[in-house]
């Protein structure tokens, strides 16, 4: 906002100007008493005087100077005093005028219009005032906004979570329901309507321990439990424990680390928790991959680390999206193919938990999730201007998608 001068109205002018000869008229008053004051000491001591017709002729003698009277002497000194005390007293008052113009703009920005700023440019400490209350203003804005983006957080979370739970939940209460009323002809299909039932029970857990998960990461106050581990032997175990998955989807799964061993300090099991989202991601959406890399490197103080897979390419328009909770890239909402959706989003709050990012990227040859952790704990990985420009326009995309829908 470009700061503009206090203009004056014309009942302030006139307040100006009255100001002015009010004081003006004091001060006459009072320089005229104290003259008479003066003239008549002077008058009753031949003293003064004597030292007054001294100092005269000593000036005369000395710097050429015709005083022709020591009243003049004092009107000027007078007139001087005056004029300084005027423009004193028209000073003051100009400030008072420039409070009073703050505390209307203030009162302004109390009745609501929090998007108003006092726009005044002083020269007195009243600019730092101004300044104050501007940032106080800007930062309950912002304060409120993040409140609201809370709140909708939180509507958002309870709606999709309503809606994934209510879907196996219908579909096991109408099992159980046939059950129920016998509504079977055979013992293969009263074993039908239980399994399915059963499956979509596990489906409503996956989604319920996912989201105490998410929920567990999300708290300010979640800490890690540190130690000092090898992240070359968790990968290999990792790669171990899907070997059979992987290899009834002709899936490969190679480790490589540099060093080897590459040892950090982490939280080794919510980091596990993470590459198993990842894993479990890249198998069941890598169409058509033969092959999915765990590579991890050192890189002075940070390791980075990447799981890449040569499967079917991501969609540009959702690679922004796949860290959002309950995205799917499938337009089905099924959870049959779509998972919980929370995955990758419980990944991204355990990475930055640990003061590190990520991201993906995706091509016609391989997709990749690469992040950057700290070597140890309590220091942050700074994110590349470009990945931090993307995440504010993601956001800002979302906000402006929120308001349209509104």
């Amino acid at each position: 906002m470009t700061g503009q001068k206090v203009k004056l109205t014309a009942r302030e002018k006139s307040e100006l100007i009255i100001e002015g000869i009010v004081t003006v008229m004091i001060m006459i008053l009072l320089n005229f008493a104290v003259l008479v004051l003066f003239t008549q000491m002077v008058g009753r001591s031949q003293q003064v005087q004597d030292g007054i017709w001294l100092l005269k002729i000593g000036l005369n003698q000395n710097n050429n100077l015709q005083l022709w009277s020591w009243q003049w002497v004092f009107v000027v000194f007078m007139a001087i005093f005056d004029a300084i005390i005027v423009w004193w007293r028209l000073i003051r008052r100009y400030h008072q005028i420039q409070m009073r113009h703050v505390i209307v703009e203030l009162h302004y920005i109390a009745e609501g219009h929090l998007g108003h700023r006092i726009p005044f440019v002083v020269k007195t400490d009243l600019q730092k005032v101004i300044d104050s209350i501007n940032a106080l203003v800007d930062f309950t804005v912002q304060s409120m906004e993040e409140e609201r983006q809370i709140e909708k957080s939180k509507d958002e979370l309870i709606s999709n979570v309503s809606h994934d739970i209510r879907t196996p939940l219908t579909s096991i209460i109408g099992y159980l329901g046939l059950i129920e009323d016998k509504q079977y002809r055979s013992e293969d299909e009263l074993l039908k309507y239980s399994h399915t039932a059963y499956v979509k029970s596990k489906q409503m857990k996956v989604l319920v321990d996912d989201l105490f998960e998410y929920t567990k990461v999300r708290q300010t106050g979640t800490h890690l439990n540190t130690s000092e581990f090898s992240l070359t032997n968790l990968l290999e175990q990792l790669a171990a424990s899907f070997e059979l998955e992987a290899e009834k989807k002709n899936v490969e799964i190679t480790v490589t680390t540099k060093p080897d061993p590459l040892i950090m300090t982490a939280d080794p099991e919510k980091l596990v928790r993470v590459f198993n989202n990842l894993l479990v991601n890249g198998l069941k959406y890598g169409k058509g991959a033969t092959h999915i890399w765990l590579t991890a490197e050192a890189l002075g103080q940070e390791i980075i680390i990447k799981v890449a897979n040569d499967g079917q390419e991501i969609p540009n328009d959702s690679l922004s999206h796949l860290f959002d909770r309950f995205y799917r890239v499938e337009e089905s909402r099924s959870q049959e193919t779509g998972g919980s959706g929370l995955g990758l989003a419980i990944a991204q709050s355990i990475v930055a938990l640990h003061g590190g990012y990520i991201y993906a990227t995706s091509d016609a040859k391989m997709t990749s999730f690469v992040m950057y952790l700290p070597m140890a704990p309590g220091k942050k990985v700074e994110k590349p201007a470009v990945i931090a420009q993307q995440e504010e326009q993601h956001k800002e995309n979302r906000k402006g998608s929120t308001h349209v829908s509104a």
